[in-house]
C-alpha cells in the first residue's frame, strides 16, 4: 500500500465541498453583518464601501447592499472635493461593470449604474454606448441593457435615425431579434409620426416597414418576432378619451353617459350636467353602484327638471372642464332623446385605409396565402391572413376568416380558447357594423359560437338582442350598460349565473332557456330589474327543484310569467 496515492471517497468529496459552502456562507454572513452594522452606526466611509464590494462581486442582486452604496457615496459627496471623489466615481464604474460579467441581468447593478451617471458631474456617455453594444452582442435581448441604453441615447443625444438604423443592423444579422423590433417601434412614431393618428406612423414609413417585415416572414416563417411587429404595423391609432353616447330618459328621470374609455368620477365637477346651459346638481354612479373605473355613469334628474320642458331643451354633459363633451335636445311630448357616435364613422373596429396602405395589404394578404401553401400549420400566417382580412374589409372576409379560424384551432389546439375569444371578438364587431348600416335598435348574434360578449358601450340604446345557440358561460357585467334593453335572449348557451343582469331599467322579458342554471340563487340580480314581467328558465337544472317556482315567486314578485 505505500507509495499508493489515496483516493477520496465520494462522501469525502462531498464533505469537503460541504465545509467549503460553509467557510463561504459564514464570511458571506459576517461580511453582511458588519456593512449592515457599519449603516447602523452610521459609519458611511470607504471601508463600508469595500465590505459591501465584497458581497456584491459574489451575489449582485443584494438590493439593500446597493442602497447602501448610495447611502455612502451622498456621504462622502459632503466631505469630499469633486477631485477626490471622481477616482471613486470610475471604480464605481469599473465595479459595476464586473457584477454585469457576473449577471448581465441584474436589475440592482443597471439601476445604480443609471444612479451613478446622474450622479457624476461629466459622465461620459459614448462609453456607456459602447458599453451597451457590447451587452448587446453577447444576448441581444437583454431588457435590461436595451432600458439601460433609452437612458443613454437621451442624455447623450443621439439622434434618432442613429438608433433606427442600429436596429436595422441587428435585424439584419438575426431576424428573431425581439427586442429591436420592439425598438423600432417605439422610435418610428416619433421619427414619422402620422400627424392624423396618435401613436402611429405614416403612410410611406408604413408601407417600407411592411416590405421590411415580410422579408423575415419568409426567412424564418416560425419566429414569432417578425410577426408581432407586423400586427403591431396592422394596429389602429388610439382614439383620444371621447362620450360616446348620452341618453335622457324623461319616464325614468335619469341620464347616462357612455365613454370611449373607462373613467372614475371622484368629484363633482368631474362630470358636469348642464340643462340649456344651468347646471344641474347631481350625484354620477356606475350601473352596479360601485365607485371603479366604468364606461357608462348615470345619474338620476333631481326633481323638477323635466316636468316644465320648453319646446326645446337643451341637456349636455361635460367632462373634466372640456376635455370630452356631448350634448343632445328633448322636444316637448318626447319622453326621451340621445346623441351617439356611429361605430361605423368612427371607424373604431377598422384601418383607414388608403388606396396606397390598401394596394400594399392585398399584397400582403396575397403572400401570407402562398406562404400558408407551404406552411399550412403555421400559426401565426393563419392569424395574420385573419388581421389583414380585418384591416381590409371586416364584413367582405367575414366567411373567410371565420374559415381560417378554424384551420387556426386545428394548427395550434393549445390556444383554441384564445382563438375562440377573438374570433367572438370579431363577429360582435360585425354585427354591431351590421346593426349601423341598418340604422335599427336590434343586434342578433346568435348561432356565432360565442364564447365571450365584446364592446357592450355601444350597445346603450339596443331594444332588442339576441344571444341564443353559443357557448356563453355568463353574461358579463358590461350588460348592465344596456339602459334601453327590453328583450333579451340567451337560450341553448352554458350560462350559470346573471352576474350582469343587475339595473336592466327597461327589462321586460327575459329567455334562459336550456342553459345550465341549477340555484335560484343565482337569478338573484334579476330582482334589480323593475319592469321584468316574463323569464323562460325550461329546460335549466333548477326546473327540477320540487319548491323552484315558490322560490322563484319569493324571489322575483314582480314577474308575472314564469316559465319552467
Amino acid at each position: 500500500m505505500h507509495g499508493r496515492i489515496k483516493v477520496k471517497t465520494s462522501w469525502e468529496q462531498q464533505e469537503v465541498k460541504r465545509k467549503e459552502r460553509e467557510g463561504k456562507l459564514q464570511l458571506y454572513v459576517s461580511a453582511t453583518q458588519a456593512a449592515l452594522h457599519k449603516r447602523e452606526v452610521g459609519q458611511l466611509d470607504r471601508e463600508a464601501l469595500g465590505i459591501t464590494s465584497q458581497i456584491l462581486a459574489l451575489n449582485p442582486d443584494f438590493a439593500t447592499l446597493w442602497n447602501l452604496r448610495r447611502e455612502i457615496f451622498l456621504q462622502l459627496r459632503t466631505s469630499s472635493s469633486e477631485e477626490e471623489m471622481c477616482p471613486l466615481y470610475s471604480a464605481e464604474l469599473s465595479f459595476l461593470e464586473s457584477c454585469l460579467r457576473v449577471n448581465p441581468k441584474s436589475y440592482g447593478t443597471w439601476y445604480h449604474r443609471c444612479w451613478m451617471m446622474e450622479l457624476i458631474p461629466e459622465p461620459n456617455w459614448a462609453h456607456e454606448l459602447a458599453l451597451c453594444n457590447r451587452f448587446l452582442e453577447k444576448d441581444e435581448r437583454n431588457f435590461h441593457c436595451w432600458d439601460y441604453r433609452r437612458l443613454v441615447t437621451q442624455r447623450s443625444l443621439v439622434p434618432l435615425t442613429a438608433e433606427l438604423q442600429f436596429t436595422d443592423n441587428l435585424i439584419t444579422k438575426n431576424f428573431s431579434n425581439y427586442s429591436s423590433w420592439h425598438y423600432r417601434s417605439k422610435l418610428l412614431p416619433l421619427i414619422h409620426p402620422d400627424p392624423l393618428r396618435q401613436g402611429r406612423v405614416t403612410e410611406q414609413a408604413l408601407l417600407t416597414e411592411m416590405e421590411l417585415v415580410q422579408n423575415a416572414f419568409f426567412t424564418d416563417p416560425n419566429d414569432q418576432s417578425a410577426w408581432f411587429y407586423h400586427r403591431w404595423l396592422l394596429g389602429r391609432a388610439d382614439h383620444p378619451l371621447s362620450i360616446r353616447c348620452l341618453l335622457v330618459s324623461v319616464d325614468g328621470a335619469w341620464v347616462a353617459v357612455a365613454f370611449s374609455q373607462p373613467v372614475i368620477v371622484e368629484e363633482e365637477d368631474d362630470l358636469m350636467l348642464f340643462r340649456d346651459d344651468l347646471p344641474l346638481f347631481v350625484s354620477w354612479k356606475t350601473p352596479d353602484g360601485k365607485q371603479k373605473p366604468s364606461l357608462l355613469w348615470v345619474c338620476a334628474l333631481p326633481q323638477g327638471s323635466v316636468s316644465d320642458l320648453c319646446p326645446q331643451c337643451k341637456f349636455q354633459v361635460v367632462w373634466k372642464d372640456g376635455a370630452a363633451e356631448k350634448e343632445c335636445f328633448l322636444y316637448r311630448g318626447r319622453r326621451e332623446t340621445w346623441c351617439q357616435d356611429s361605430a361605423t364613422e368612427e371607424q373604431i373596429f377598422s384601418l383607414d385605409v388608403s388606396e396606397g396602405k390598401s394596394s400594399m395589404l392585398q399584397q400582403e394578404l396575397k403572400s401570407c396565402k402562398e406562404l400558408q401553401e407551404l406552411e399550412p400549420d403555421n400559426k401565426w400566417c393563419l392569424l395574420t391572413i385573419i388581421l389583414l382580412m380585418r384591416a381590409l374589409d371586416p364584413l367582405s372576409y367575414e366567411k373567410e376568416s371565420l374559415g381560417y379560424f378554424h384551420t387556426l384551432k386545428v394548427a395550434d389546439p393549445l390556444r383554441s380558447g384564445y382563438y375562440d375569444d377573438l374570433r367572438s371578438k370579431f363577429q360582435v364587431e360585425n354585427a354591431i357594423l351590421k346593426m349601423e348600416y341598418a340604422e335599427v335598435p336590434v343586434i342578433d348574434l346568435s348561432k356565432k359560437g360565442l364564447t365571450r360578449l365584446y364592446h357592450l358601450e355601444h350597445l346603450l340604446l339596443v331594444t332588442h338582442m339576441n344571444l341564443s345557440n353559443n357557448r356563453l358561460h355568463d353574461l358579463p357585467c358590461d350588460l348592465s350598460m344596456m339602459r334601453c334593453l327590453e328583450l333579451l335572449e340567451v337560450d341553448d348557451n352554458e350560462v350559470l349565473r346573471l352576474e350582469g343582469m343587475w339595473n336592466l331599467p327597461r327589462l321586460k322579458e327575459l329567455s334562459l332557456q336550456r342553459n345550465r342554471i341549477r340555484n335560484v340563487s343565482d337569478l338573484r340580480p334579476l330582482a334589480s330589474c323593475p319592469h321584468l314581467s316574463v323569464l323562460h328558465l325550461q329546460g335549466n337544472p333548477l326546473c327540477e327543484g320540487p319548491d323552484t317556482r315558490a322560490q322563484l315567486e319569493s324571489l322575483l314578485p314582480h314577474v308575472d310569467n314564469i316559465h319552467l
